[in-house]
């Protein structure tokens, strides 16, 4: 009986280790055709992108269906390289800001204005350049539409990351002092992966904002310059000029489809890996899930071939030049505080002069054309503009900041809602363009009324995805503290929720303002067809003047948007954001 059993065990782990290998081939053969998959489409993406041409203006865009494959392919691939340029200018751009106090006070008001500057405004200055860096290729209005969706992507992105590294928690700050890092592997070691899931979050909101501006960035009109690129922007833009409606549902399909496969690809496997970096003692049971990333943690092929990327790593953090400064713990005495003093008005003076000669400049390209009486209209149209930005940031926030708690709390639910979320997120305004055009003419309805609501249409996910994430992100141990202390109901929000999403409603609003304001250029004007419908207000100001390359007024549109967004921001947003961080940040 001792022998038969024996046997019978062996025989059950040989069983096992063949089960285990033939798992592991099928991991490893998965992985590795999706590997192959991904550098193929890669490949062909940046193929198409060097393709000689005669002449940009002239790029055919067929409206049949069957290309809506390959143009889905095109607009993601532009999407990730945005993305990827994204991500590495906030990681710069965040640090520096977090860091330096003189550079924040710098900083942080130039990111309010890149964020607030239209789309179109960056187009119309660059993609001239772009043209003439790459005469007779395709990679001259690539290069345009890809800064295009780089600029709806970066400036949340840097908000985020900013946010997370003035939230730190002092512990973690203490432990690198006391385990002798340098400010270099600080960074990388502990503050990164600190905002790793806010950051994660933020660029997929971001991605799925890029969508709502899609047709902007692939469909170019500055002047003599038309340029169509092929992708999914611009098959809806041509479908819009046709009246195609069919067109139309089946560019909805396949942004559907589009928004699916790349949420199962590269989405979820990043939220999944972030969720490893949350701060917290204790782990929730629901912690999001991917069956590609487990895939490549199952597959040796995968390992392998990312093993000189973690030598990389492993170089790059502990490579000396890097690590020279190290974290300093000490208070300051008078007489430095006195020479910082001195510093910081030094630094005050120089930026006053800066600032002073930017103005110059500004004046001396516009004095000649626009006259005061102008200035002061174009500003009452700022005002407009303005008023249905705040009330429909406030309308907005009624309505997403409960539901975004109510989602946050739930990790299943996250899982489940998140795809359509994004859908939502990535839906573009002019899709909706026929339904508001043929709606308001046969009612007769007021457009100043009913087309404000697409101002809002792809601002209003920021303020969800962050406090989504802001409440996902509450340590796990913090709410079970909560529960053991019978904390339920209104004082559970109150003393738990909201002071811990405070940073991030902020941040979410401070970036959904700036999307409005962004958005006004494609919700303030309307077109169907040949039926048009516009709106008083500094978006649709900026875009006929965008039409006509009348770049003067460009600037003066572009200039006085960026002027109110500053204001606002520094006398609400600013001093709210300071209060909530300092009160509210973790110890």
């Amino acid at each position: 009986m001792h022998r038969e059993a024996l046997k019978a065990n062996i025989y059950s782990k040989n069983y096992n280790a063949k089960k285990r290998e033939k798992h592991y081939f099928i991991f490893n053969l998965l992985a590795f055709l999706l590997v192959i998959l991904a550098l193929i489409v890669i490949g062909w993406s940046a193929s198409k992108m060097h393709t000689p041409i005669n002449n940009a203006q002239v790029i055919a865009i067929s409206s049949d269906p069957v290309n809506l494959f390959f143009y889905s392919i095109r607009t993601v691939s532009r999407m990730l390289i945005a993305i990827v340029f994204s991500i590495v200018f906030s990681l710069i751009y965040g640090a520096f800001a977090a860091k330096s106090r003189r550079a924040e006070q710098i900083l942080i008001p130039v990111l309010d204005i890149l964020q607030s500057v239209p789309i179109l405004g960056y187009i119309s200055f660059t993609v001239t350049a772009f043209l003439s860096l790459f005469p007779g290729s395709m990679l001259g209005p690539e290069c345009a539409a890809i800064f295009a969706i780089f600029t709806s992507q970066a400036w949340n992105i840097t908000f985020s990351f900013y946010q997370s590294l003035k939230t730190v928690p002092l512990e973690l700050n203490e432990a690198a002092y006391v385990f002798k890092m340098s400010a270099w592997q600080k960074f990388w070691r502990l503050e990164v992966p600190f905002a790793m899931p806010n950051l994660v979050w933020n660029s997929v909101v971001s991605m799925s904002g890029a969508w709502f501006f899609v047709v902007a960035s692939e469909v170019i009109n500055v002047g003599s310059d038309n340029i169509r690129l092929p992708g999914i922007g611009s098959y809806i833009g041509l479908a819009l000029k046709e009246r195609n409606i069919a067109a139309i549902v089946y560019a909805v399909i396949a942004m559907s489809f589009t928004i699916i496969i790349y949420n199962q690809l590269i989405i979820n496997p990043f939220v999944a890996w972030a969720d490893r970096f949350k701060t917290e003692s204790s782990k929730s049971g629901d912690s999001p899930t991917s069956w590609i990333l487990n895939l490549f943690n199952r597959s040796l092929i995968i390992k392998k071939l990312f093993l000189p990327i973690e030598l990389l790593r492993h170089f790059f953090l502990y490579f000396p030049p890097f690590n020279w400064l190290k974290i300093q713990n000490c208070q300051f005495n008078d007489m430095k505080i006195l020479k910082k003093n001195y510093a910081d008005y030094l630094w005050y003076f120089i930026s006053s002069i800066a600032g002073l000669y930017g103005i110059y400049l500004i004046y001396s390209f516009l004095y000649k054309t626009i006259l005061l009486e102008e200035v002061w209209q174009v500003m009452i149209l700022a005002l407009y503009t303005m008023t249905r930005v705040v009330l429909l940031i406030f309308i907005t926030s009624l309505i997403w900041v409960p539901i975004g708690i109510y989602i946050g709390l739930r990790p299943k639910l996250i899982k489940l809602v998140d795809p359509l979320i994004q859908f939502l997120a990535a839906f573009p305004a002019n899709l909706l363009f026929p339904v508001a055009v043929i709606t308001i003419t046969k009612y007769n309805l007021n457009a100043n009324i009913w087309l404000s609501p697409l101002l809002i249409m792809g601002a209003q996910w920021y303020i969800l995805f962050n406090v989504i994430s802001g409440t996902a992100s509450i340590p796990n141990d913090l709410k079970e503290a909560a529960a053991n202390l019978n904390l339920k109901g209104w004082l559970f929000l109150k003393k738990v929720i909201l002071p811990a999403i405070a940073p991030y409603f902020i941040t979410g609003a401070i970036t959904a303002s700036g999307g409005a304001w962004n958005a006004c250029i494609v919700g303030e004007i309307v077109s169907f067809g040949d039926q048009i419908i516009m709106i008083k207000g500094l978006g649709s100001y900026i875009a006929l003047m965008t039409t006509k390359a009348d770049f003067p007024r460009i600037v003066l549109g572009i200039g006085i948007m960026s002027l109110f967004v500053v204001i606002f921001n520094h006398f609400f947003w600013q001093p709210l954001y300071n209060y909530t961080t300092k009160k509210y940040q973790i110890s």
